[in-house]
């Protein structure tokens, strides 16, 4: 895991924090494979993150904070962060119907060369 590759995910942690879709999508493959945590699987593609993330805002506020760093055995960065999920007023969720709440999960990314092929969500036990 190279210190450069920890940089650039911790940059997107506060791109997507910010709102700043385009940042984000910069650092992501054309096929990025995207898992979907409102509604379990993957979505394909760059636009297809974008439409998720638009979606995903116009209901909730998350806030990602990533804690820790780890490389995987299969060579991938393992990331653990605090998961904050907000009503669009910022106040804490009560009775969502979703799949996202506070909560720490894993952040699994998949790098090839400078960009991320593959994101998915690892759930505490």
């Amino acid at each position: 895991m190279s210190q450069n590759d920890v940089e650039m995910i911790k940059r997107i942690y506060a791109s997507f924090n910010a709102r700043d879709i385009d940042a984000v999508l910069a650092v992501l493959s054309d096929d990025v494979a995207w898992a979907n945590g409102m509604d379990g699987g993957h979505v394909h593609g760059r636009e297809a993150v974008r439409e998720y993330w638009t979606r995903q805002w116009a209901v909730i506020s998350p806030h990602v904070e990533p804690v820790a760093f780890e490389e995987t055995p299969d060579g991938a960065i393992a990331v653990e962060v605090i998961q904050s999920v907000f009503d669009l007023d910022g106040r804490p969720l009560e009775g969502q119907a979703h799949g996202l709440k506070d909560k720490t999960v894993t952040h699994i990314f998949r790098m090839e060369g400078d960009k991320i092929v593959r994101f998915d969500i690892q759930h505490a036990l």
